[in-house]
């Protein structure tokens, strides 16, 4: 590896310890009030926010450091159900974009419960009972990076819903995540998944973004063995389509 690589990774990963400080300091301020004094409404809104993106950079950090292990090689294979890969990702979402939604979810025990939840967010399940169930043997926390990028990436480009489907078929994992938003021209099906390309999305939607998206989805299914397909056109949202090997 490069030392210019190693160097960068060396870097991001102690970020993670001043990302913690500022993370328990605003809790403990929220959370400590006997300790530390009353708040304003204002203060708490403030607080709050401080904690959503200090989460938002902490995910960014485990991203960018999985990335690098999965350059090298490095793969960490454990059994999970996938109702835990997709609730998982479901919940890390809503921590940001809705905690009232999370903490719903944080209390959920069934599939019925889980799409009734997020149901009046816009976003949908579709999965077979049997399927919701069952085991896969992968790396969970690369599975998981790649369908976070998807789910998070349809989010900002809806219009009014998102989809998570998913199947087992012939020995593959395969995941789709569906939006109605504006699409994507066929001549961007290539671009959208290089590094810093991007389809003129507001300068909101780039502050929001984790800055690896499509691209480091692109590379951990390389690195897996698995391959997405993209199936887009103006103004026809954009389904994107997981196939991962079991």
């Amino acid at each position: 590896m490069p030392d210019s690589i190693i160097k960068t990774e060396i870097l991001i990963h102690d970020l993670k310890v001043p990302i913690s400080v500022i993370d328990a300091g605003a809790k403990s301020l929220l959370n400590r009030r006997d300790s530390y004094g009353p708040l304003t409404d204002k203060q708490v809104k403030v607080l709050k926010r401080i904690i959503r993106n200090t989460l938002t950079t902490q995910r960014l950090v485990n991203d960018v450091l999985e990335l690098g292990r999965s350059r090298e090689g490095v793969m960490i294979t454990s059994d999970f159900p996938i109702s835990s890969l997709v609730t998982s990702v479901i919940l890390e979402i809503f921590d940001l974009y809705d905690p009232g939604v999370a903490e719903i979810v944080r209390k959920i025990q069934t599939y019925e419960e889980l799409e009734k939840a997020i149901k009046p967010s816009g976003a949908r399940l579709s999965f077979d009972p049997k399927v919701w169930e069952k085991m896969v043997h992968l790396d969970e926390a690369k599975v998981r990076q790649i369908l976070r990028n998807l789910v998070t990436n349809a989010i900002k480009h809806r219009l009014s819903l998102v989809e998570i489907s998913g199947k087992i078929q012939d020995k593959k994992l395969i995941l789709k995540v569906k939006d109605d938003g504006r699409g994507i021209a066929p001549s961007d099906h290539q671009k959208i998944f290089e590094t810093y390309f991007t389809t003129g999305s507001s300068i909101e939607s780039a502050i929001m973004s984790h800055g690896l998206g499509l691209a480091g989805v692109m590379g951990l299914l390389k690195d897996m063995g698995g391959k997405l397909k993209l199936n887009s056109d103006n103004g026809k949202g954009a389904e994107f389509r997981v196939t991962i090997p079991l």
